[in-house]
Order: C-alpha cells, then sequence, then structure tokens
C-alpha cells in the first residue's frame, strides 16, 4: 500500500507531465489549423528586465519609487548615503587648495632664483673687469720693475691684487652655478606641486562622480517590478536595489516544430493575440529563432521524429507602437503568436492588426 505523501506526489508528477504535453502538442494542434504558409503557438509576453544596483558599498538612504511605479528615463529610483563621500570630498578640496598654494609658493622660489642668478651674473661681470684692470696694472708694473723704475713693493702689491681678482672672477663664477642649479631645483620643484594639485583635482572629481552614483536614476522607461532592498540595508559594491522592466522592448517567446522553424526568416511579420484582450491583434516581428532544438527527443533517427523538434522563437513588438501604450504595457501574459512562413499568403481577418 502506498502511503498518502506518495499518492500526492505521483498525482504532481502526472499533471506536470499532462502540463508538458499540452505546452507542446497545443501548437502543433493551433498550426494544423490555420492557413497554409502561417504557424502559431502559445507563449507569454516578457519584457527585459534590469537590476539597478548601487555602484558602491554603501547604506541604502531611500528609495523614492514602489513596486508598480512607472518611471522615466533620468527619474530618481533611490539615493545612497553619501555623507563619507561628503566628508572625503572636503579633505580632498582642503588638499587640493594646499597643493595649489604650494605651486604658487615654488613659483615664487623660482622667481627669486631667476634674480640670484642675474645678480650672480652682475658680479661675474664686475669681477672680469677687476681682473682686466688689475692684469693691466700688473702688466705695466712689470715693465717698469724691469727699469727700477718702481719699487718691488708695489709689483708685489699689483700682483697680489690679480690673483685676488681672478680668485674673485672663480668664486662668483661658482656662485652662478650655484643660482643655475637652484633654479632647475625650483622649476622642478614646481612640476612636482603642480602634478600633486593634479592628483587632488583627481580625487575631488572621483569622489564628486562616486557622489553624483549615489543616486540611482532610471536608466531608461520603464516599470519598478521589485524593491530588492529596503532604506537602512547596507549593501555591497553592485547591490541590487529594484528590478526595473524595460516597456519598450518587450516580445513573446513561442516554440515552433521543425517545418515552420526552418523556413522562418529573421524579420517575418508576426501577430500577437492576448488571452486578456483577444478582441485585439498586435502586430510583432521574428526577432530571433533559435538554432538548437529545445525539446529533443532521446534518439533522432527517422524523418518522424525530427520533426518532433520545437525551437524557440522569439517576436518582437516595434518600439515605437510600445511608446503609444507605455503604460499599458505588461509583462507576462499569456497569448498566442502566429508567424507568416510564407510571406506571400495573407492573414486571414481574424489576424489583421486591431489596436485600441
Amino acid at each position: 500500500m502506498m502511503s498518502k505523501k506518495q499518492w500526492v506526489w505521483r498525482l504532481a508528477i502526472a499533471v506536470t507531465a499532462i502540463a508538458v504535453a499540452v505546452m507542446l502538442i497545443k501548437p502543433l494542434f493551433q498550426s494544423e489549423q490555420l492557413p497554409a504558409g502561417l504557424a502559431g503557438g502559445n507563449g507569454r509576453v516578457e519584457a527585459v528586465e534590469i537590476n539597478i544596483a548601487t555602484k558602491m558599498a554603501g547604506r541604502l538612504a531611500d528609495i523614492a519609487v514602489k513596486e508598480g511605479d512607472f518611471v522615466s528615463m533620468g527619474d530618481v529610483i533611490a539615493r545612497m548615503d553619501t555623507r563619507v563621500l561628503e566628508a572625503q570630498l572636503r579633505q580632498a578640496q582642503a588638499q587640493l587648495r594646499q597643493a595649489e598654494s604650494a605651486v604658487a609658493t615654488a613659483r615664487s622660489q623660482v622667481a627669486q632664483r631667476e634674480s640670484e642668478r642675474t645678480a650672480a651674473e652682475a658680479v661675474i661681470a664686475q669681477r672680469e673687469a677687476e681682473l682686466e684692470a688689475a692684469r693691466r696694472r700688473l702688466t705695466r708694473t712689470q715693465a717698469l720693475a724691469k727699469t727700477d723704475a718702481v719699487p718691488q713693493q708695489q709689483l708685489d702689491d699689483h700682483t697680489a691684487a690679480f690673483h685676488q681678482a681672478r680668485a674673485a672672477l672663480a668664486a662668483a663664477q661658482a656662485q652662478m652655478q650655484a643660482a643655475r642649479a637652484a633654479v632647475t631645483t625650483s622649476e622642478s620643484q614646481v612640476i612636482g606641486a603642480e602634478a600633486n594639485v593634479q592628483a587632488a583635482q583627481a580625487t575631488v572629481e572621483r569622489l564628486q562622480a562616486e557622489i553624483t552614483d549615489s543616486t540611482l536614476r532610471s536608466p531608461r522607461d520603464g516599470r519598478i517590478q521589485y524593491l530588492v532592498a529596503r532604506p537602512g540595508e547596507v549593501l555591497g559594491a553592485g547591490g541590487t536595489v529594484v528590478s526595473l522592466i524595460d516597456v519598450t522592448d518587450v516580445y513573446m517567446t513561442i516554440f515552433l516544430p521543425t517545418e515552420a522553424a526552418g523556413r522562418l526568416a529573421i524579420g517575418a511579420e508576426a501577430r500577437l493575440v492576448l488571452d486578456a484582450a483577444p478582441q485585439y491583434v498586435v502586430p510583432a516581428t521574428v526577432s530571433f529563432v533559435a538554432d538548437v532544438a529545445q525539446f529533443t527527443p532521446r534518439t533522432v533517427e527517422t524523418a518522424e521524429e525530427r520533426q518532433k523538434l520545437m525551437f524557440r522563437v522569439r517576436l518582437q513588438i516595434p518600439p515605437e507602437l510600445l511608446r503609444k501604450y507605455l503604460r499599458n504595457v505588461k509583462a507576462g501574459l499569456p497569448g498566442m503568436g502566429y508567424v507568416r512562413v510564407d510571406p506571400a499568403v495573407e492573414w486571414p481577418p481574424e489576424l489583421q492588426v486591431k489596436l485600441p
């Protein structure tokens, strides 16, 4: 005797098997009822889902939307707590001002070192003139000393003055080299200070960008599907806050047998009829045909078995049509999708486009 639990499990498995069989067989029967050149299958309206997530780790401060709200591109979805970032920004701005002050100081030092170099050049000119005068005096004195026209002491004094002037010129030239080196050093300090300014500016811009990114905005028109997080929660980088469906990218997925899918072209015309509004017929186009069968028998040996293969087909609703009915678009609605396998076949009257 089987227990009650075993009976429940067997019943559930049987119901699931029947549901799968209906899903697979229903399109075949529906396709048989359609005119030649048309094929159809059941499916559900789907929309591209977008997860709006945080860029950085932090605490969620506020959520500005509710589930089911319609949002436009750029609308504020949520805000993260930015108090730490704002404090870091103030610190970076202070460092930027300090770096800019250092640049001004370094440039004034360059001007001072250039003035010292100019003064050293003037001293060299003076020492060169003094050396030339001392050389001439010494030359005259040496000529007169040969005839004993001047005392030896005067010759010694002029000789000492000449060597002193030459030493003074050498000292002035050394000062000149030191002044040039000081100018080069000051100029390198300016370059370093300017680099610090650029680094501080980059830090300020990064923090400003992070503060801006802390306000989460909708990337496109859509409807809020789920609130994944709540205010006060601490989220990691990339943590999802809300789930948004893009109501401008809506389609229905159906499954067609090999014969129909093999003849179907990308861009072929399609029609959608929703169970919730059977009086309307929505135009669509084939945007995708799977290159691999979704339902494959265990062995594919005969032509009859190969005909049982089912391929996934996506029927895309035109975005310009969706924009006219943005607030009426709902994902998950079941319905039927029809495709025109043969472009020469006309749509029957019941599948002519009918919109509200």
